[in-house]
């Protein structure tokens, strides 16, 4: 596969500039929240279950259990972006237009082969649906692109940015699935370039993390406040009812939809 090796210096700039992206986008998260909005979208059944009896503890529960997963669709979008900034400059590959191809995130083309890539942040993305979706993407491409490339043979790709694939050959040879090392391999073709973006990704970490807890102090107390005169009795307890009336009740004005006619 030819290549052009990538500069460290180059992926450093990059990974400075827009890791900060990152961390704006996580404050500006965690700023922009309100404690309807977190538990709207938790379980509180499972709160109840593991006996959280303070309301302060029962924000930190939701709030960190939202946080989690805001930031991992955070992270994994840069992480996505950056593998596509690599291969442009290693294969000289390029972003289709997702309107014309949906989903697929990188195209490149060496003498012989034609690799069509869908890019995740790491190995456990999707269900079954969403990766025979993957699959009809592919298909798609294939269509798409073979009449362009007429000599080429097409190979799919799944790159997952982080973990281990055993078995990379899927669906009985249908797409590759590359992870981690092998994965950043395939884009930059360096064996090692995996751990080589581990030092500039946490580039002013200390700084933007201590940012983002003292935000997140004034967020806890706020909504403790909130939760405790709007989700405790009086005696102090947490009105668990009323909570979970908050969460799962229907609508006053609508019925039960399988009542007869």
């Amino acid at each position: 596969m030819t290549s052009t090796p990538i500069p460290l210096d180059l992926i450093t700039d990059y990974v400075e500039e827009h890791i900060i992206t990152f961390h704006e986008s996580r404050l500006a998260k965690l700023r922009g929240l309100n404690l309807n909005t977190v538990l709207k979208r938790k379980n509180p059944y499972l709160f109840r279950a593991k006996n959280i009896m303070t309301a302060e503890s029962f924000v930190r529960n939701v709030l960190d259990a939202f946080l989690s997963s805001q930031e991992e669709t955070l992270f994994g979008l840069f992480l996505e972006e950056m593998a596509v900034f690599v291969g442009r400059y290693v294969h000289n590959g390029y972003k289709p237009d997702p309107s014309t191809l949906e989903g697929i995130d990188l195209v490149f083309a060496d003498e012989k082969k034609l690799y069509v890539i869908e890019i995740k942040s790491g190995p456990f993305w999707g269900n079954s649906s969403q990766i025979q979706k993957m699959i009809q993407n592919f298909a798609r491409a294939r269509d798409e692109l073979l009449p362009l490339y007429p000599e080429h043979e097409f190979i799919a790709v799944n790159g997952c940015c982080y973990g281990r694939e055993a078995n990379p050959v899927q669906k009985k040879g249908k797409y590759l699935k590359l992870c981690g090392q092998d994965f950043w391999r395939f884009i930059s073709s360096d064996d090692e370039f995996y751990t080589a973006i581990v030092q500039p990704i946490g580039h002013q970490a200390k700084q933007r993390n201590e940012q983002f807890m003292e935000a997140y102090a004034q967020i806890v107390n706020l909504m403790t406040l909130e939760f405790a005169q709007t989700y405790c009795h009086r005696d102090g307890s947490i009105d668990w009812e009323r909570l979970v009336r908050f969460t799962s009740q229907r609508p006053v004005t609508a019925s039960y939809p399988l009542n007869e006619k």
